[in-house]
């Protein structure tokens, strides 16, 4: 191609030529490169070419190198695949010969990985282990050892059965590393009660067998069971009493699952809250009537000791002004003064009361719409889910029972104070009433002489 464009070149510096004579010398010169540059071309191609030669020859080596490697890893496959063979028929014959050498003890060194390994499932999850660390370790090697296992070994096994059975019925106190659910650690002073508890002042403690750590529990027991707890850390003599968990700690973490009261009244969610609402304004009512109605009482028994000056503190006070304002005026007129009178009294001492009442009433109804609300909300999600996992319906259902038991137990003591109210109330207006009747009864005999 280059030698083309420098034939055209010639041909077109040869054209220009033929224009301009003047230019013949820088014509000479053209010519004489041209051909300079035809010779380099030429020595350019040449090294090409040998540089393909080479290089050509260079794939051929690494060809030969790569079948000659492939050669030698076939070979070496094969016999590696004679040596496997015969390794298995000589571990086969060895076998025969180990059983054949064992003889009787075969079946005893059976029982001891047996045992060995029973062990290790009771050893690495004991309580114990918190205070002995690395206990197990040895069982699991006797446990998973395809040899003979050696004297020592079967002594270690006795040593770890001895311990765990001795130390099964032992109070024992140690220091030890204690990790919080946070992952912080500190180094706590902690007793354990055998193979049952871990006690430390902060109550119940676990141990994980899983990171072999003592941790403490995500919430303490009922109160009644973990104050046990840390009162017995505390003491350091004689007989004191304390909840054991004889199922390692099976027991205490499904007693820590257990809800509180106050996470029972929280699932009861708005019904639960305008149900303890209704209680603590109906409770209220009932003390502000109480106090009002035993002031009305007592200021009313200090009038009965002065009846001839009327005060106006309290309606009794109020009943005997109306008598006095009204004493020339018949009996039938004096009476219909007092029932007047009586009856403008009768609002203020009553106020409130038929309000506890109607919430003692609505309480049980809203826990009813608590339990109905519930009843659908687990339909819905049953319609959703199905009923393969109880605990999707546990909530709904638990709001359901929840509401109903708020709605009794606000409806109770609304009711009792309702009673004692109301009987307050009318004590008062039996009073006045009383004292109504013995004026007009004065007037008529008055009237009768």
């Amino acid at each position: 191609m280059k030698k083309i464009i420098n034939y055209v070149l010639l041909a077109a510096s040869m054209t220009a030529g033929m224009v301009s004579a003047a230019n013949a010398n820088d014509l000479n010169k053209l010519l004489e490169q041209v051909k300079a540059d035809r010779l380099s071309e030429a020595k350019l191609d040449k090294k090409r070419e040998a540089e393909f030669t080479a290089a050509r020859a260079d794939k051929q080596a690494l060809l030969n190198k790569a079948k000659a490697q492939l050669k030698a890893e076939r070979d070496r496959n094969d016999r590696l695949t004679k040596e496997y063979a015969q390794n298995e028929i000589t571990l086969a014959q060895k076998e025969v010969e180990l059983e054949a050498a064992q003889g009787t003890l075969g079946e005893m060194f059976g029982v001891s990985r047996a045992a060995a390994a029973t062990a290790y499932g009771q050893i690495v999850t004991s309580i114990v282990s918190a205070e002995y660390p690395g206990r197990a370790d040895k069982l699991n090697e006797i446990a998973n050892a395809k040899e003979i296992p050696q004297l020592e070994q079967l002594e270690e096994l006795w040593f770890s059965l001895q311990t765990e059975m001795t130390q099964s019925g032992e109070i024992s106190q140690f220091t030890a590393e204690v990790t919080a659910l946070d992952g912080s650690k500190s180094t706590e002073s902690i007793t354990r009660i055998g193979t049952f508890n871990l006690v430390s002042a902060n109550g119940f403690m676990n141990y994980n067998d899983e990171v072999s750590q003592i941790q403490p529990l995500a919430k303490q027991p009922a109160g009644y069971i973990s104050d046990t707890a840390s009162s017995f850390f505390g003491e350091t003599s004689g007989y004191h009493p304390l909840y054991l968990d004889p199922s390692r700690g099976a027991i205490l973490t499904l007693e820590t699952r257990k809800k509180t009261l106050e996470e029972f009244y929280h699932q009861g969610k708005q019904v639960g809250y305008g149900i303890t609402a209704l209680l603590i304004i109906g409770l209220l009512i009932a003390l502000e009537r109480f106090v009002v109605l035993s002031s009305i009482s007592s200021k009313m028994k200090a009038q009965q000791k002065n009846m001839g000056q009327p005060n106006e503190n309290n309606p009794l006070g109020r009943l005997l002004k109306v008598y006095h304002e009204n004493k020339g005026a018949d009996a039938e007129t004096l009476e219909l003064k007092l029932d007047e009178a009586i009856l403008r009294e009768t609002p203020t001492i009553d106020r409130g009361i038929n309000l506890i009442k109607m919430f003692a009433a609505i309480a049980p109804l809203m826990g009813l719409l608590g339990t109905v609300i519930g009843m659908i909300m687990t339909f819905q999600t049953i319609t959703l889910f199905g009923t393969g996992d109880p605990k999707i319906m546990a909530g709904n259902i638990s709001l359901a029972l929840v509401t109903t038991a708020l709605g009794l137990i606000a409806a109770l003591p609304l009711i009792l104070v309702h009673s004692v109210v109301a009987g307050r109330s009318k004590a008062v207006l039996h009073k006045l009433d009383e004292q109504s009747a013995g004026l007009i009864a004065e007037i008529a005999e008055k009237e009768s002489k």
